[in-house]
């Protein structure tokens, strides 16, 4: 789960700027539910992350690293953001605390660099300030980097041993895949400080690159752990259907472009079909697509009914998922606020129980689901 403990005076602060700002209501099986805007006034905003004071940090994809106040109100950019390859999908992507921030106040940032032929995904951590970026230091690039505006993956997630699990997409380039010393189209796991851990699937392998925890990925732009397992669980990006959520685990293949329950966009078959021996099966998987996004599992005390659900925002469809999970199963769906009519980029639990959206738009905001009174 994603979002850290604040003081009641923070949550009084939400509760204040959410009861002067619009909301809209939506139906759900849990009961009709509150939407209300946060703020306002963010250009295509990616990712987000809960401060120990309850303010937030939030990327906007052309470059800008954002803080917005307990009472909505959007700072000036935080300097000292590395530059970014802002061709298509690319710019600055997601951002995560170092399991440490209190003490060490480290974050991490995702985003596309420019470099070579064109760009590719990078990592880097640096010290917040509260307005500026010190001492940063790029921990992971993707190699190698390519002209290509497409599938970054990007999404950051610390798993419980502390180390750093980056998502990485195919860049449009799947003849990468198979070339197990390119990172294009894997999951990469790394140290806080860029190092390899010494029981990564294909530490030693002659021809692997050492960071590679998984593989067979089109574009994963959704990330999160169960908090009560501890497992990694991923939504990813098919073409013309074919979207997976997956609970990835080190060394597995997971098909990418052999096997998928999509199809090409001209129509045509992809690969070999939906199934073949030594390749993962999705745990799930939408046809047709509904481009999903980042993702939580939900543990608060305002949903009852949700508590062990994982959320996913999507963006073709513009609406929040529900996902009932028993083990490593998904058993049922909901959709919800199908009539919000904006793009859910991300979804975080916030420390005072509640959902919080991004929504990836030219006006992006961030929004707050609570249950309607």
């Amino acid at each position: 789960m994603r979002g850290l403990a604040i003081t009641i005076g923070v949550l009084i602060g939400w509760a204040s700027s959410a009861i002067a700002a619009d909301s809209e209501r939506f139906a759900s099986q849990a009961g009709p539910l509150s939407v209300t805007t946060v703020a306002a006034g963010l250009e295509h905003p990616w990712g987000m992350a809960f401060l120990p004071d309850g303010s937030m940090l939030v990327t906007e994809r052309p470059g800008r690293l954002r803080v917005v106040d307990a009472a909505g109100e959007v700072l000036p950019p935080v300097a000292g953001v590395p530059e970014v390859y802002t061709n298509g999908q690319g710019g600055l992507l997601d951002v995560a605390l170092d399991p440490d921030f209190a003490a060490n106040q480290i974050i991490y940032l995702s985003y596309a660099e420019p470099g070579g032929a064109g760009g590719g995904t990078a990592v880097a951590r640096a010290r917040f300030t509260g307005d500026r970026l010190e001492q940063l230091q790029v921990i992971f690039r993707q190699a190698p980097k390519l002209d290509s505006g497409h599938h970054f993956g990007s999404r950051l997630v610390f798993l419980k041993d502390g180390t750093l699990i980056v998502t990485l997409g195919d860049r449009n380039r799947r003849e990468f895949i198979p070339d197990m010393k390119a990172q294009i189209g894997k999951l990469v796991r790394i140290n806080r400080d860029g190092s390899i851990p010494a029981d990564n699937p294909f530490l030693g392998q002659d021809g692997y690159a050492p960071e590679i925890y998984s593989l067979g990925h089109r574009n994963v732009q959704g990330a999160t752990l169960n908090p009560e397992t501890g497992q990694l669980w991923t939504a990813e990006h098919g073409a013309r259907g074919g979207d997976e959520i997956n609970a990835p685990r080190p060394g597995r293949n997971y098909g990418w472009p052999v096997i998928s329950y999509g199809r090409e966009y001209s129509g045509a078959q992809i690969g070999e079909g939906t199934a073949k021996p030594g390749l993962e099966q999705p745990d799930y998987y939408w046809d047709p697509s509904i481009a999903p996004s980042g993702m939580t599992f939900y543990t608060g005390d305002k949903f009852p009914a949700w508590r062990g659900n994982l959320f996913v925002g999507a963006l073709k469809f513009k609406m929040l998922v529900r996902l009932t999970i028993e083990g490593e199963r998904v058993v049922a769906e909901e959709r919800l606020l199908e009539g919000l009519g904006e793009r859910i980029r991300d979804v975080v639990q916030g420390p005072d129980g509640y959902l919080y959206l991004l929504t990836d738009e030219d006006d992006g905001r961030i929004l707050r689901v609570s249950p309607a009174s």
